[in-house]
């Protein structure tokens, strides 16, 4: 599937708009629970373009940007250039826009640092922990010195979280037929943070789990976002008893501060400090496939779909 609307919106750009050719698409970032799709509409997501014109005296022809509402398309029409960040630093892949640097970095940083308060020496647990989002907040526990395990749902994938991401230990939960006795075997002394990405059943085993004044950071909960009747947590009062904080939230909140961030995740990748693992679909053709595979847990990685390589 390929559209381009270049011919038309050259002769043709609204007063504070921008048309962008695209690169790379986040596909990561949707769910049935808060992506609503116009009929005849291309979804708008997160990207990685080019501006080819510009009716915005902020944006000019020839810049790189990254953001949010742009079109899963070949150039998409910006009307809300608010939501786009120029780029300035090119010696990293322009796809890392789209994760590390992007919406999924901003996420994992702020979750961890802003919503947990986390200390040296402190259990952590991440679930969807070779995700894109999942993978930095256990590499940025260890910088801070904790004892961090992840689950994921392959063989795998728990390789990739122990041996390329640093990892102290990970398991795979579909091997798991209690989540409370996985827990208990990689955390007997209980967790400090939960970084919270898939809900259900396994938020109810690590409340069980969850050390006096824990903090959980709940950032998403891909495992329910296509039930008609989602899971029932039947262990809530634990936060009462325990004194555990939990608090979601959202990552447009921190987006102010993303020079914050970029001055401490730049050097990192530069330094090898954080590595990143992409799993890249090409052509805009391979999207709704790419998207699909979200759900059942198929990309490893950041999933991304190239749209050009120019």
């Amino acid at each position: 599937m390929r559209t381009s609307f270049f011919n038309f919106f050259n002769k043709c750009i609204p007063m504070n708009q921008i048309v962008g050719w695209l690169d790379f698409i986040d596909y990561a970032c949707f769910s049935n629970s808060f992506c609503f799709v116009e009929i005849e509409q291309p979804i708008s997501g997160f990207a990685v373009a080019k501006v080819v014109d510009s009716g915005h005296p902020d944006f000019k022809k020839g810049d790189l940007v990254w953001g949010r509402r742009v079109g899963w398309e070949e150039y998409s029409l910006v009307t809300t250039p608010e939501c786009l960040f120029k780029i300035h630093h090119t010696d990293v892949p322009l796809s890392y826009y789209t994760g590390i640097l992007g919406m999924p970095g901003i996420t994992a940083y702020f979750g961890f640092y802003d919503i947990c308060s986390p200390k040296k020496g402190e259990r952590v647990y991440v679930s969807a922990a070779s995700g894109a989002v999942g993978q930095l907040v256990g590499q940025i526990a260890k910088l801070m010195g904790c004892y961090v395990v992840g689950s994921a749902g392959s063989k795998e994938k728990v390789e990739l979280l122990k041996s390329k991401f640093g990892f102290d230990d990970a398991f795979n939960y579909k091997e798991e037929h209690d989540f409370d006795v996985a827990l208990k075997r990689y955390f007997p002394e209980g967790i400090d943070i939960y970084f919270e990405n898939v809900g259900g059943k396994m938020l109810d085993a690590v409340l069980l789990n969850m050390r006096f004044r824990g903090r959980i950071a709940a950032c998403g909960m891909i495992s329910q976002y296509n039930l008609h009747q989602p899971e029932t947590i039947q262990n809530l009062t634990n936060i009462v008893y325990k004194r555990i904080r939990l608090e979601g939230f959202v990552v447009v909140d921190y987006f102010d501060q993303y020079s914050k961030f970029l001055d401490f995740i730049l050097p990192c990748i530069r330094e090898g400090k954080i590595v990143y693992v992409e799993d890249i679909a090409e052509g805009l053709e391979s999207g709704p496939a790419a998207l699909i595979g979200l759900f059942s847990g198929r990309n490893i990685g950041k999933q991304v779909v190239k749209v050009t390589d120019e």
